[in-house]
């Protein structure tokens, strides 16, 4: 199997545009999250958000072509045009058969879902736009960057709720592995931040509801958690063959070497009783990677800041990593960006990588109570030094679907 490095990383959070501010955010352990400014959420019981403040889409595509993608859409080109110029590949260069794009969703173009039916209901069906289908299907993502860039190879969506921007990192990588590629743009969109999504977040009582402190209120691990926050954003990394990023004497910020896949088979948003699910995922994970759990040096934790999500993963993480469990590093950046649903799990990985290039572990913020249930090291509030060789970043979603990818520091 070919080697896969990971030379580009492109980020657009609740922090703004790009790796830097995001670094800055999360190690500094700041909240990007607030009250929600794109609408009237005066009537939800929830009403803060990790917004993405000030994106001007004309930065990376012109007036017309905004228009024609959805929100998701215009972060997806975005962060992969900061990534691809991470990368050091020259995006006015069309990158040909052998790059492609894997950019997974886990809800797609829902502004334009909630924008048109109120078009439809309001001024008649004669009045929907020609463009609706195209800028709301989930694939448009994918599709644009391949567009955008002249990416001819592989090109799919991974639709997998909050496991989307993992799993599709993880098939991007099989993809190079087995010689289909020797490129892919891959990783996580999403822009749920409109009033029919969170509105139905509120009635299923997942979402927090301490709007008088936004934030506070993603408190992973922590006692007094009383639900996820909604977050927005894409986290695109440049995947590619390791002789071939060698050859053109690209920057490496890693090496990915391990992805495991399972579903819980149980419930369509409850976590699998004893974190079976989450557990067979992270031991695949290590089983692909040819890497003991005792060599791993911290885990990126999905930690939602809901009750059963957060205990259940700290029982799976007990039952991989026995006793050592006690000791590994593990934490929650959605503590400071919220859940960016579809695209958490490329922003996250982007935070292992970063983490391992500067030998900090991102905190778990908001940890000011500890639940008896969740007793492992979730480095509370503050960053901590420390050599990163391994990284272990999880993903669950709603559905029972699993991924977990691993990372390593390049040899040599």
């Amino acid at each position: 199997m070919r080697r896969v490095v990971i030379t580009g990383i492109g980020a657009v959070t609740p922090f703004g545009l790009g790796k830097d501010v995001l670094w800055e955010g999360i190690v500094n352990g700041r909240s990007g999250v607030r009250r929600i400014t794109r609408f009237d959420a005066s009537d939800l019981t929830s009403q803060i958000a990790g917004e993405v403040p000030e994106f001007d889409p004309l930065q990376f595509m012109d007036r017309k072509e905004a228009r024609r993608m959805d929100r998701f859409t215009q972060y997806a080109v975005a962060a992969s045009s900061l990534a691809l110029s991470d990368a050091g590949l020259d995006k006015k260069v069309p990158l040909g058969e052998r790059t492609g794009v894997l950019i997974g969703s886990g809800i797609g173009g829902l502004e334009t879902l909630e924008t048109q039916c109120q078009t439809l209901i309001t001024r008649g069906a004669n009045r929907i736009s020609p463009f609706f289908v195209p800028m709301m299907i989930a694939d448009m993502a994918a599709g644009q960057v391949s567009i955008q860039f002249g990416a001819k190879g592989h090109n799919a969506c991974t639709v997998t709720a909050c496991c989307s921007g993992s799993h599709s990192i993880g098939d991007a990588f099989r993809v190079i592995q087995r010689g289909d590629a020797d490129v892919m743009i891959s990783g996580g969109a999403e822009a749920p931040l409109v009033k029919l999504a969170m509105a139905g977040f509120c009635s299923a009582k997942t979402l927090s509801v301490r709007n008088d402190e936004p934030e506070k209120a993603c408190r992973p691990f922590d006692a007094q958690r009383d639900g996820f926050i909604m977050g927005e954003g894409s986290g695109i990394v440049i995947l590619e063959e390791l002789e071939h990023a060698r050859q053109r004497g690209a920057k490496i910020y890693a090496e990915l070497v391990g992805y495991g896949a399972t579903a819980d088979a149980y419930h369509i948003t409850t976590p699998a009783p004893e974190g079976d699910g989450a557990v067979r995922a992270m031991r695949a994970a290590l089983g692909d990677a040819g890497i003991d759990a005792t060599q791993v040096d911290y885990v990126n934790a999905h930690g939602t800041s809901t009750e059963y999500n957060d205990y259940f993963e700290t029982i799976a993480i007990k039952r991989v990593f026995g006793e050592n469990a006690y000791s590994l590093p593990v934490s929650s950046t959605k503590s400071m960006i919220g859940h960016l649903l579809g695209a958490a799990g490329g922003v996250e990985l982007i935070s292992c990588l970063l983490a391992m290039e500067h030998e900090l572990i991102p905190p778990t913020i908001n940890y000011e109570e500890p639940d008896p249930r969740c007793d492992l090291d979730y480095v509370p509030n503050t960053a901590r030094p420390a050599e990163l060789e391994v990284i272990m970043s999880n993903s669950f979603g709603f559905g029972g679907h699993n991924a977990v990818l691993i990372i390593r520091k390049l040899d040599g």
